[in-house]
């Protein structure tokens, strides 16, 4: 990955690195619910830490509106982030100013300093350029191991890159590695997988797909209404009646691109959306007036298994049906298995990320059998609407 700076192009021993973490992280009754954010940080900061660095993380937090508060303050993760990387970790007060310098100078090579919430400063998420290089004036590199965040062009993602010699840290740069080799230079046939409620959220993501990949399958919501603007009666699914022309000029672009579009055979129908309701299978053109589609059905799993048995390469993105009820989770568990057997028996790339897919692919159990899942979310679905990142675009080799 030849585009971008890492840690090995940097010597940190004896200097001050900033780090732009996301430690974002879900909260529950005062607790960090669920740590893997801070978890897949940890080798970074351990890593510097070990070459003689000290090791200064920024982050933000929440969103506070007014300045500080105790709810968003980053000190509710210290511990964990302590437990992560094995290490007590100091704290400072601010993420700018005399406490921030202060808590670096009683630092010692190998430590790890937190600095408060970015966003504690309204400067922060305006990219102000004099607030950035007063961040940038506390260190000597900056290492961005935040791909979540690299879609924002905030002053401790994307300003203080301006200032200091940058690199990507180990988190950012698997992520970076996984979505080139996924999509900017893949093993072809590439197959993308994309599901979820609405077409309208994903049109800027599917049109750029179609141009980049060999087959695209649709499933959820949005799978209906590329069947309506066929003709299809989808009867009382889930379908977005007013993007039937948007859904046409997909269509129209994928043949153009030669991108082969996957629409499901059949679905698992129901009148009612709960767990357990009673349902049946149907092809996909015969839905009744009062019934929901709310899986794909089996003639979609197996038809889909043939298709991507010859792909090289499969990008995930959303669930294939209302996953987070049973049993209308099936189709969604099958296919994402059909996925994780053929990355361990044939060497499949498979990358999947944004929103639902994380939960919906650790539902189904194969969350540690996909080649790379991010955690990503918004800056996942960015990449793959095209978009360059700015966050990203500050690593850049000069």
């Amino acid at each position: 990955m030849s585009d971008f700076n890492t840690i090995d192009d940097l010597d940190v021993s004896g200097k001050t690195v900033l780090v732009r973490a996301d430690l974002n992280v879900p909260m529950q009754d005062g607790k960090v619910s669920d740590t893997t954010r801070i978890v897949r940080l940890a080798p970074t900061l351990t890593e510097l830490a070990k070459k003689g660095a000290k090791v200064v993380v920024l982050s933000h937090f929440g969103r506070p509106k007014n300045g500080p508060d105790a709810k968003n303050s980053l000190r509710n993760v210290l511990g964990d982030l302590g437990a992560a990387v094995g290490q007590t970790v100091a704290f400072a007060e601010d993420c700018v100013g005399q406490p921030a310098k202060d808590a670096i100078a009683a630092a010692k090579a190998g430590d790890i300093i937190l600095l408060e919430n970015t966003r504690f400063h309204a400067e922060e998420e305006k990219n102000d350029p004099a607030f950035a290089k007063q961040m940038a004036e506390l260190g000597d590199l900056y290492v961005n191991d935040a791909f979540s965040a690299a879609h924002r062009a905030h002053a401790s993602t994307e300003g203080v890159a301006r200032h200091l010699p940058s690199a990507a840290g180990r988190l950012m740069q698997a992520e970076l590695e996984a979505l080139t080799k996924a999509l900017e230079k893949p093993e072809r046939p590439v197959a993308a997988v994309v599901g979820g409620a609405k077409i309208s959220t994903k049109l800027d993501l599917l049109g750029n797909l179609v141009r980049k990949v060999d087959m695209l399958a649709l499933g959820g919501g949005m799978a209906n209404t590329f069947l309506f603007a066929q003709g299809v009666d989808v009867g009382a699914s889930l379908c977005e009646k007013d993007m039937a022309d948007q859904a046409r000029a997909i269509m129209e672009t994928a043949r153009a691109a030669n991108c082969e579009l996957l629409l499901p055979k059949d679905f698992v129908v129901a009148k009612e959306f709960k767990a357990g309701a009673a349902n049946r299978v149907v092809a996909a053109d015969a839905i009744g007036a009062d019934e929901m589609a709310l899986d794909v059905g089996p003639a979609t799993v197996e038809f889909l298994g043939l298709k991507l048995q010859g792909a090289r390469t499969v990008v995930w993105n959303g669930p294939l049906g209302a996953f987070e009820i049973q049993p209308f989770d099936a189709g969604t568990n099958a296919v994402a298995g059909l996925v994780a057997a053929r990355t361990a028996s044939n060497g499949l790339l498979s990358v999947a990320g944004g929103g639902d897919t994380v939960a919906a692919l650790a539902h189904a159990g194969v969350e540690e059998k996909f080649t790379y899942i991010s955690a990503a979310g918004g800056a996942f679905l960015e990449w793959l609407e095209g978009k360059e990142l700015p966050g990203v675009a500050a690593l850049k080799k000069k």
